[in-house]
């Protein structure tokens, strides 16, 4: 057992095989994930796991170049907590129908239980040197 950081055996061995730009989708709860995807439900009850918490452990785990959100996410909640969060890491805009696409080629869609309308983030893999 490890003394910090993530403990979800499954996330732990997902991030380990990851490589530069390949991605990994953090999730609302009604983020329709293409078949042959892989989900990681973490979702137990309405809002919980909030994504927040969870994109922190993650971000703990390996390095990100990139994060991706919808242009349709407007709770300022939201994104005030994706900002600190996020620290130096770039954030770009796209379409939430481009984020639907792109979660075809993600590693994998983590699939919390946030329930704040186009709450999604693709996180891009970058590299540590």
């Amino acid at each position: 057992m490890r003394e910090s950081g993530l403990w979800h055996p499954r996330l732990c061995q997902l991030v380990a095989g990851m490589g530069h730009t390949d991605t990994l989708v953090i999730a609302d709860a009604g983020l329709p994930v293409p078949r042959g995807v892989e989900t990681i439900d973490l979702v137990w009850l309405r809002g919980q796991p909030p994504l927040i918490p969870v994109l922190e452990a993650l971000l703990g785990e390996f390095v990100v170049e990139q994060a991706t959100i919808a242009d349709e996410a407007k709770d300022e909640n939201f994104l005030t907590s994706l900002d600190l969060v996020m620290k130096d890491i770039p954030v770009v805009r796209t379409s939430h129908d481009e984020i639907k696409e792109r979660c075809r080629d993600a590693h994998a869609v983590v699939r919390t239980g946030e329930d704040t309308p186009y709450a999604n983030v693709i996180l891009h893999a970058g590299v540590p040197f």
